[in-house]
């Protein structure tokens, strides 16, 4: 797997329908910097909101995975994303002028070819990866789907799929390597049985499916009244010899090309984890409901990893900023300026000293026989380090407040003592909502966690 973070040398767009809401839209894939990740942006809504590409922004998941914040929603992104993902591209804007990414073909192709024609862009930083050292798997019994992640430093998939039709009963494909995801893997086209077409049409699905764009599989040979009724719901006449049979597979891409593209859908919905993954990958009878679920099992796993990654850093090093800048952007002051040094910081994180000495004024009334740091005070510190990240780029950020608005999840795992350099990571997990941001705290002393939560805080201008 590639070990440094890419993106593309310059923007690539192309332009199709939705297939869901018949929208014909526009998608441009923008470069972005390192740490950036991948981001949908809808240009054609004030304010172009964003929505980050990761698993806890996914509000539905019929026929497709839709990603969306408070009413912006972002139709169909599994395709795109699996071909992100197949080129190993790190950092991208995907901005779109309409709800819904282009179906296309029904595949990953049209995307994997714009990307490749405009060239990736090597950036220095190394790739973050979700290394599984365990074995993780999701399960539903009831449909008889199962997932599993299992070690391994290569990323590697299999699916297996069965459906109750002779034309598609068991299938299996496999990508043993993510780097032969453009030749074996992107060109398999979506497919739906003829037997749905017309239910799902009238469930305002597949309303730009008129349009020759997915691979539909029959169970049987349609009359031609079926078919005039089919052609009557698109409002035009559905070109049939393009299209396998249960007579004619001829123009199928490959024979396992339902399986192939199951595979290609997992790996898309998988890229909503965050970081690439190192690992295998099990997948019986998958779908956008199971990936997703599976996606959210393994972020969550992931971010437990990175909350308790020890830190390491070098006090020779300059500070990013030092105690005078950082009075100059934190309001707070003695004797509850809790951040003495900013010693990294980025787009979406920012790393905090705090040296605790037994002359802090809380030791006088918090166990002064045995003095430890208070939990609460703890959590302070961070809340103030997620600020610098909120504040530091904001001209006139003395005419703003900020709140803390909830603590969740919060842990404390030792005991914070005078002495004690407590080291404090902040790292965005969203964009802001309304002046509103979700940021994981974490606090070290040493190599050892200390402390972990999630902070969600509101900034605000002063009336």
């Amino acid at each position: 797997m590639h070990p440094t973070q890419r993106t593309i040398q310059k923007e690539a767009s192309l332009s199709g329908i939705g297939i869901h809401t018949g929208c014909e839209v526009t998608l441009t894939c923008r470069p972005a910097p390192p740490d950036h990740g991948i981001k949908f942006q809808r240009i054609d809504l004030p304010g172009s909101p964003v929505i980050e590409a990761i698993a806890d922004c996914v509000v539905d998941l019929v026929r497709g995975t839709t990603l969306g914040v408070d009413d912006v929603r972002i139709g169909t992104v599994e395709h795109v994303l699996a071909a992100l993902s197949g080129l190993e591209i790190d950092n991208v804007l995907i901005q779109l002028d309409g709800p819904e990414v282009p179906i296309m073909d029904g595949s990953a192709w049209a995307f994997v070819e714009i990307l490749q024609q405009v060239g990736l862009a090597e950036q220095s930083i190394p790739r973050h990866f979700l290394q599984i050292d365990q074995a993780l798997v999701y399960r539903d019994q009831a449909k008889a789907i199962e997932l599993t992640a299992s070690p391994l430093t290569d990323y590697r998939l299999t699916v297996m799929i069965s459906y109750d039709t002779d034309v598609l009963q068991n299938q299996y494909a496999y990508l043993a390597h993510i780097e032969d995801f453009a030749r074996e893997i992107a060109p398999c086209r979506a497919f739906v049985f003829l037997e749905e077409v017309e239910n799902l049409y009238r469930q305002g699905l597949i309303q730009g499916g008129g349009v020759v764009n997915k691979t539909f599989l029959l169970d049987r040979e349609p009359s031609p009244q079926e078919w005039k009724r089919i052609d009557d719901l698109f409002d035009q006449k559905m070109v049939r010899y393009q299209l396998p049979n249960i007579l004619d597979k001829s123009t199928l891409h490959y024979s396992n090309e339902p399986a192939r593209h199951k595979l290609l859908d997992l790996i898309g919905d998988l890229v909503l984890v965050g970081w690439p993954i190192q690992g295998q990958i099990v997948a019986h009878k998958p779908g956008h409901a199971a990936n997703v679920a599976f996606a959210k099992k393994l972020r969550k796993s992931m971010l437990e990893k990175k909350t308790l990654a020890p830190f390491s850093y070098d006090l020779d090093r300059e500070p990013v900023f030092d105690i005078h800048q950082i009075s100059n952007i934190l309001p707070h002051r003695y004797p509850f300026q809790l951040v003495d040094k900013v010693i990294q910081l980025d787009e979406r994180t920012v790393t905090g000293l705090k040296n605790v000495t037994i002359n802090e004024p809380f030791f006088q009334g918090h166990f002064p026989k045995t003095p430890i740091m208070p939990g609460v005070l703890q959590l302070e510190a961070m809340a103030q380090t997620g600020v610098i990240l909120m504040l530091h780029k904001v001209p006139d950020r003395q005419n703003y407040d900020i709140y803390l608005l909830a603590i969740d999840q919060c842990r404390f795992r030792k005991v914070v003592l005078p002495g004690d350099t407590l080291v404090m990571r902040c790292e965005l997990l969203g964009e802001m909502r309304r002046g509103i941001i979700k940021m994981q705290g974490s606090a070290f002393v040493g190599n050892r966690p200390v402390c972990e939560t999630i902070i969600t805080a509101q900034i605000r201008r002063k009336s």
